[in-house]
């Protein structure tokens, strides 16, 4: 008989094909291993448990940003989450809020890539193509670090109250991924991108409570990458 310790998952469900409504389902998950991984409690519940269970998932190493999930009121990666790490025995997971659900822990993300590919996420040139390679300084490349390594999970977009409340606001994961081109050294978009974060759904729309800060679970910042934002707007008359 096993001696090993449980936990409580308590997960929402929706199947929009039989449910009227949302419910939470709870389960009990066995701890087998010390760093045990959210996602492997998920994992657990699906393949021993209950089949139907719907929730995304995919490399396990925190890079394919899939498994964003809402886990007791904070948006993280459930292959990133060591349960232990949680500080309770009682583990309420959600889908990431402000995203249309498809079923269960499942959401829309069609907006959200949308508005990602809205502030055109990659370099823009303009002068003729060099015959080699396009030059960046150690330094020019350094300017980059904390904006590149964006994995597109969304849990900082749907960290923020001004995404639930303006389905137009292009949110936290946009204006990171615009300002990583922006101050790009080889970029020349600027002129192509600024006038759409310079609007009201653009950069104007966030109030800086860094909630998006807090989700990120790679430590980046969308808020310093939002007031560097600004400043390039009013530095260039906008």
């Amino acid at each position: 008989m096993s001696t090993n310790k449980f936990v409580t998952f308590e997960i929402f469900r929706y199947d929009p094909e039989k449910d009227k409504e949302p419910y939470y389902q709870t389960y009990k998950v066995e701890i087998r291993r010390s760093g045990m991984l959210l996602l492997e409690g998920l994992n657990q519940v699906k393949w021993e448990l209950d089949p139907t269970l719907s929730f995304r998932r995919s490399c396990r190493e925190g890079v394919c940003g899939s498994d964003g999930l809402n886990v007791n009121g904070v948006n993280m990666l459930s292959c990133m989450t060591k349960i232990e790490d949680l500080g309770t025995d009682h583990i309420v997971i959600q889908p990431l809020p402000g995203m249309k659900v498809i079923r269960d822990l499942v959401t829309d993300v069609d907006d959200f890539f949308q508005k990602f590919i809205t502030v055109k996420p990659y370099l823009i040139r303009k002068s003729p193509a060099p015959d080699k390679e396009f030059y960046q300084s150690p330094e020019d490349r350094k300017l980059l670090d904390g904006l590149y390594e964006c994995i597109l999970c969304g849990c900082c977009s749907s960290s923020c109250p001004s995404y639930w409340a303006d389905e137009k606001y292009l949110g936290p994961n946009a204006f990171l991924r615009a300002y990583r081109y922006l101050i790009d050294s080889r970029d020349e978009g600027a002129e192509d991108r600024l006038p759409i974060l310079n609007d009201k759904h653009g950069v104007w729309r966030c109030h800086t409570i860094y909630n998006c800060v807090e989700a990120c679970p790679k430590q980046l910042n969308p808020t310093k990458a939002i007031v560097g934002i600004r400043r390039m707007l009013l530095e260039r008359g906008y």
